[in-house]
């Protein structure tokens, strides 16, 4: 199966399946000599984790990352990073009604078809659970990048949404709830939301925002490797999610350019940011900000018509554990991607400049 390495110098190769015995990670590029602070990969990989609130997957795994190589009293090497994150709980007969049943909106039918073989066992390699390798690297990359600032937050379920911009909130309270959104008010009404969404054996999707601050200018390529087009590959690979947009987003296309371009002040800067600190596919040294979208989970706790592997029409209903929303523990892995593509471009631009 190709397709399970991202990044150009700054490389994560992911291995392994949500039940498999474990699933893990090789990170190539990371320079050596930098301090790394392995409580606070763990800390990133405990908000991402399975059973840690009410309103997600009751499955219990300790998600502890354990790592083989790359790193010698707390410092990077230089060397390939490997780790590895053991399976705890995984339930396997929780999927053996859908054996031989693709279950909707999975890759169930998809895998079938182009492999001729697929884990059933709570989605194999295709499920969410491989975004755990990704909060290590991330997490990782963060520290490598500690002058830069990255702050994902849930900022609508349904149709509850924040109304104001993240510069009038406080990222301070984003892990103040269990939603991780940093306005009490309508953390609450979310909560709420994702509970009786949950009681019904229904799901409901929603949407992250993220801004990347403090970031220098030049990163990104002028062509085919804009900064933004990257940013969006690494959001789109992510399980579940279902649009991207940055800066104005689809909002700038109702207004006319002489609204929308962003003027210069003497020092470099905007006075204003539609731009979402992008321009020519490169950072111009304002924040980065940009929404992604989430769908709802696809495995509900109802009966739903489908069919099985000889193409008969049969029903299927949810067992087991899984998120009525995956929303919440999204915020990490969104954080993750957008450090990943961000150390990339840092290492790439460090080379062109030499």
């Amino acid at each position: 199966m190709a397709g399970n390495t991202f990044g150009t110098l700054f490389k994560l190769t992911t291995f392994g399946e949500s039940h498999g015995k474990a699933i893990g990670g090789i990170i190539d590029g990371f320079p050596a000599g930098i301090s790394l602070d392995l409580e606070a990969v763990q800390n990133d990989l405990n908000r991402r984790r399975p059973g840690q609130s009410k309103i997600v997957t009751q499955r219990k795994e300790p998600d502890q990352v354990e790592f083989l190589s790359g790193i010698f009293e707390n410092t990077s090497t230089g060397t390939p990073i490997g780790f590895v994150i053991q399976n705890a709980d995984q339930r396997s007969k929780d999927y053996s009604h859908i054996k031989d049943v693709y279950r909707p909106s999975h890759a169930d039918f998809t895998y079938q078809e182009k492999y001729g073989i697929r884990d059933y066992r709570g989605g194999g390699r295709s499920s969410a659970r491989e975004t755990a390798c990704r909060v290590v690297a991330g997490s990782l990359a963060r520290q490598m990048l500690n002058e830069l600032s990255i702050h994902a937050y849930t900022s609508s379920v349904g149709e509850i949404a924040l109304v104001k911009s993240y510069q009038e909130l406080d990222l301070n309270l984003i892990e103040s709830n269990m939603v991780r959104c940093p306005d009490p008010e309508t953390a609450s009404k979310m909560i709420e939301k994702i509970e009786a969404i949950k009681k019904e054996g229904d799901t409901i999707g929603g949407i992250i925002s993220c801004v990347i601050q403090n970031v220098p200018v030049g990163l990104g390529e002028p062509v085919f490797d804009k900064l933004h087009a990257e940013l969006g590959k690494a959001m789109l690979s992510i399980n579940a999610v279902k649009g991207f947009e940055y800066g104005s987003g689809f909002k700038g296309t109702k207004m006319r350019g002489s609204a929308h371009n962003d003027s210069f002040n003497e020092d470099g800067t905007t006075s204003t940011n539609l731009s979402g600190g992008i321009q020519g596919g490169i950072s111009n040294g304002m924040d980065i900000y940009f929404k992604v979208a989430f769908k709802p989970v696809a495995t509900i706790m109802r009966k739903q018509d489908t069919i099985n592997e000889k193409g008969e029409s049969t029903e299927i209903k949810g067992k087991g554990r899984h998120d009525p929303c995956v929303v919440p523990r999204a915020v990490p892995i969104v954080e993750a991607m957008a450090a990943l593509v961000m150390a990339d471009f840092y290492l790439l631009n460090k080379i062109s400049k030499q």
